[in-house]
């Protein structure tokens, strides 16, 4: 990929330039890759399991909807600009010290993902040799090669899920081609649900808030699109595969299996071939987590320090302490947390949102700045009505259980950002115009 630097920066404090954009297609495989891993198919096991079809298929069509419209808008301002998430941030909001806290919390999260996903790769690659590896060895192995495809950068994004991706799919397709050839479709669509009752309400937070951190970092992304087209498209297509079509898949073979143990699930529909390729389809989310957590801790360094440190550098330290906090099992016990950051981290993206296509504040220095390939020359220190907005988001998403957590704090931190900057954003901004005049 033209402009790659050594150990593969990727960009990550600066904008993607036009020539260094990829087709449509490329970062749609990435996309569905990180939609059809094997957590995807855990929620989906999960929501058949305890629900029938159609209240499931419903609970899928509700969180795609609420997840695309996140994804698409996030993603489009992303792509116009050819910025990561964090360095997005100090233009849409949070300033520069704001983006700093924004890159830590996605860092922590998604590092906290590669531990537990890295756990379960490694747990069924020593399971698929009887063993022999035992834990310790399977996870520093899984982990450390996780970790160099991140290193060689985004290209190697795009290899790892052209071979996943396929695998995976032909995995499910096999599966529940097995399916049918002993239960007939009706049966699975009108039998009740294997396993204790799924609420409506918390199936769709589970679908929403599942995804709800991969659709504040799109624009990790979708800055190496060429339009808002290729935006739009990528996302909605990768969606309606992850969101519904692998979700609904899962919950006939939970049917049909009446368990949501995918292991058993992929043991009994496709041999351990099969589960084998299920298992590996996790490479395909983790070093996407690692790829996102990465560029978090580079803009962190740049944020607080002013040093531009090697993202390769960074993936392949954070890469090897993932690792070994793995190995260690201490992060298996970080799932809570990760629940814990659905409510935490989509205030992000409607704080964003409402800055970027809504308020405006930084348009035109952005658009200015846009045509000469370059970032802006300054930026707002931080934005205490955005810290504010976020903090009342979590609350509520938090203490208020009514409706989708997730989409609730994201909904409040919208709207108060919106009502504090009408109210206090006039002298936010003079100070804006005046740091720019002086920096002129």
């Amino acid at each position: 990929m033209a402009g790659h630097s050594n150990l593969a920066d990727d960009f990550s404090l600066s904008r993607v330039p036009k020539e260094a954009r990829v087709p449509m297609w490329e970062i749609l495989v990435i996309r569905i890759g990180a939609f059809t891993s094997l957590s995807q198919f855990i929620l989906g096991a999960f929501l058949g399991y305890g629900m029938s079809f159609w209240d499931a298929a419903l609970a899928s069509f509700l969180g795609a909807i609420i997840l695309e419209v996140v994804i698409l808008l996030i993603g489009i301002a992303g792509a116009r600009e050819g910025l990561s998430t964090s360095m997005l941030s100090r233009w849409t909001g949070f300033g520069k010290y704001g983006s700093s806290i924004i890159g830590f919390v996605i860092a922590v999260s998604t590092i906290g993902w590669f531990g537990v996903q890295n756990s379960v790769f490694a747990n069924g690659i020593n399971d698929a040799v009887g063993g022999a590896l035992g834990f310790p060895l399977a996870a520093t192995l899984t982990g450390l090669f996780v970790t160099v495809i991140v290193i060689f950068g985004f290209k190697w994004l795009g290899v790892t899920a052209k071979i996943a991706v396929p695998g995976f799919l032909l995995t499910i397709a096999y599966g529940i081609y097995n399916v049918f050839e002993s239960h007939s479709l009706p049966e699975l669509m009108s039998s009740a649900a294997p396993g204790p009752a799924l609420s409506l309400g918390a199936a769709a937070t589970m679908v929403a808030g599942s995804f709800m951190v991969g659709a504040v970092l799109t624009p990790d992304m979708t800055r190496y699109c060429r339009s808002s087209k290729d935006v739009l498209w990528s996302t909605l297509i990768s969606v309606v595969i992850g969101e519904i079509i692998i979700n609904l898949i899962a919950v006939l073979m939970a049917h049909a299996v009446k368990t949501s143990d995918v292991v058993t699930i992929a043991l009994q529909t496709s041999g351990w071939i099969g589960a084998a390729t299920v298992i590996f389809a996790t490479v395909k989310i983790n070093d996407i987590n690692l790829y996102s957590a990465s560029l978090g801790f580079t803009n962190i360094i740049h944020a607080l320090f002013g040093k531009n440190v090697n993202r390769g550098l960074i993936t392949l330290i954070v890469g090897i302490a993932g690792t070994i906090l793995s190995v260690l099992g201490i992060l298996d016990q970080f799932v809570n947390f990760l629940i814990f950051l659905g409510v935490w981290i989509p205030p992000i993206a409607g704080i964003m949102v409402v800055d970027y296509f809504i308020l405006k504040r930084s348009r035109k220095v952005l658009d200015e700045s846009r045509e000469r390939g370059e970032l802006p020359a300054v930026s707002e220190t931080w934005n205490p009505v955005s810290l504010v907005a976020w903090a009342l988001g979590f609350g509520v998403g938090y203490m208020v259980q009514w409706g989708i957590p997730s989409i609730n704090s994201l909904l409040v931190a919208g709207i108060v950002y919106y009502a504090g900057m009408k109210v206090f954003g006039a002298s936010l901004d003079q100070k804006w115009n005046v740091k720019m005049e002086k920096a002129g």
